[in-house]
């Protein structure tokens, strides 16, 4: 009795268990757009990238300021001598205008010590530490705006991720919707059938669309699933969170400006072309710097000595300071190819300004063209709604008056069916093309980001 009473608390604990992991792989979750784009942002390795190339960047720009500061180094040794021949002569003079040399006694040192301290502060350096500042101010700033560029194009990728989830969603939506028909004139069919009312043909037809419908359906979910995990890993969410899309949060309800504004828009606020400018100015500066090295280095130089050879030599208080001057009579005849390299390198990144600035005029072109081209397809699929719901209730009506076969019908309902998908992904794929639009034109982070 016992282990009767036992075996049965262990099935309840097993199957309370089953629900528990059920019930959290089942986890369900909204989401609109603001809401995966503000995910997508705080959890995409891309920008953790970005942010590190900025980093990056900053830190080359405190080290070229650094330049500025004064060099400073320090040294000493203690030494341990073996027995030397140390023969010392002092030249003497005498009072009557004689001289001679006197010998001392050898001193025998074992050992001795000594410590150095220099300091120099660059004073010129043939401009190079103000041009390498300047460079890496420009660098540190198309670093961040490129970092801005990744940002809108993470953004455009969200609301594309969420449009298919969306997309994949209704899709199922519809497909189970057109199911349950298709399962009820199975139904229906069958008892006509079974009264003599009905062809074997026609009742095989039905059974056929249906079966094709639950394959559709099939196809429908597990695009379902992979657009839901894709959306997941996007934003950084468990795998097994099912979300459920707000299609009213993906909206295009704007109003289309001239072509010219957006392209004068993309010419002046795409962050990849700002930052090419700023690479530019860059290399420009470069070239002055590399020129510079043509010219000497001058500094101000400090320093400290300190010498103690037992019974031999001790120095203290050996403080200098004067100005130094470097200068290498080489670079006049080897620095023109550098300087050569500098321009050649000026000339590529203003090559490259100019391809960009052609490609975000036919980006921008071919972005507005399918935005019109989206607004008329949703005109078109809406007429297409409403003509194929026409379609089929005429066709259903005539059925019911033997006007019509089942296969009319069956063909009515298909047609219904895709000319609702259609229109359904038309208004998303139209907010899709709105904001693809503004990307290219250099306005979707300002405009989705609030």
């Amino acid at each position: 009795m016992k282990h009767n009473t036992a075996g049965r608390w262990a099935v309840l604990l097993f199957l309370c268990s089953m629900g528990f992991s059920t019930s959290w792989a089942q986890e369900k979750r909204s989401l609109n757009v603001q809401e995966a784009i503000g995910l997508s942002l705080k959890n995409s390795s891309q920008l953790k990238y970005s942010n590190a190339r900025i980093e990056e960047a900053t830190a080359a720009l405190k080290e070229a300021v650094e330049r500025k500061l004064p060099d400073a180094s320090v040294s000493g040794s203690y030494l341990r001598l073996n027995n030397p021949d140390v023969n010392l002569k002092v030249k003497t003079s005498s009072n009557t205008g004689g001289g001679g040399t006197t010998t001392t006694e050898s001193p025998n040192p074992s050992q001795a010590a000594y410590g150095i301290a220099n300091v120099s502060l660059p004073v010129y350096s043939g401009l190079r530490i103000r041009y390498g500042i300047e460079s890496a101010r420009y660098l540190s700033e198309a670093a961040r705006l490129d970092a801005e560029n990744d940002k809108e194009g993470i953004i455009l990728n969200t609301i594309d991720a969420f449009n298919n989830l969306y997309k994949s969603k209704a899709a199922v939506n519809l497909v189970e919707e057109n199911l349950q028909t298709a399962r009820q004139r199975v139904k229906d069919f069958t008892n006509l059938e079974q009264n003599g009312l009905l062809a074997r043909n026609d009742l095989l037809k039905a059974q056929l669309q249906a079966s094709n419908t639950e394959l559709a359906l099939l196809d429908a979910q597990n695009n379902w699933q992979l657009a839901n995990i894709n959306m997941n890993l996007l934003l950084g969410l468990p795998e097994s969170t099912e979300l459920a899309p707000d299609s009213s949060s993906l909206a295009s309800a704007a109003t289309v400006k001239p072509f010219e504004e957006y392209v004068q828009s993309g010419l002046q606020n795409r962050k990849d072309l700002s930052a090419l400018a700023l690479r530019k100015k860059a290399a420009e500066t470069g070239v002055k710097a590399t020129a510079g090295e043509k010219y000497p280095s001058i500094a101000v130089t400090g320093g400290y000595v300190a010498l103690n050879v037992p019974s031999v030599l001790t120095v203290t208080n050996a403080v200098n300071l004067g100005v130094g001057v470097q200068y290498n009579i080489a670079s006049l005849w080897k620095n023109n190819a550098r300087v050569q390299q500098a321009k050649a390198r000026e000339k590529q990144v203003a090559a490259n300004q100019d391809q960009l600035s052609d490609a975000i005029r036919l980006q921008i072109a071919q972005a507005y063209q399918n935005y019109l081209s989206s607004q008329k397809k949703i005109d078109v699929y809406q007429t297409a709604v409403a003509q194929a719901t026409e379609n089929y209730r005429i066709i259903n009506n005539k059925y019911q008056n033997s006007l019509a076969t089942a296969t009319d019908v069956l063909d009515a309902d298909a047609a219904q069916l895709q000319a609702r998908l259609n229109f359904a992904f038309a208004q998303s794929d139209a907010a899709v093309a709105y904001n693809k639009l503004l990307q290219v034109a250099g306005l979707l982070n300002e405009t989705t980001i609030k």
